[in-house]
């Protein structure tokens, strides 16, 4: 696996985490949640900006995504 395909993989999992502790959800449910709602690929897809900002402002990003996809988390 290529170093970039590993920081995108750690960068992901850090986003998990985070977006579980902000909704105070298990990092398995935050995870399939971010999955079912395209998050995650939100985070493949531009990871080259996404990871230049905070965690913050992240999470908050992936909270619209979802809902833009029909999920319903805050």
């Amino acid at each position: 696996m290529a170093q970039s395909e590993k920081n995108i993989l750690e960068y992901i999992v850090v986003c998990v985490s985070e977006f579980a502790n902000r909704y105070n959800i298990h990092m398995k449910d935050a995870y399939s949640y971010l999955r079912k709602y395209k998050g995650i690929d939100y985070l493949c897809e531009f990871y080259d900006v996404e990871h230049t900002l905070s965690f913050e402002d992240a999470i908050d990003d992936l909270t619209v995504i979802c809902r833009r996809n029909g999920g319903a988390i805050a």
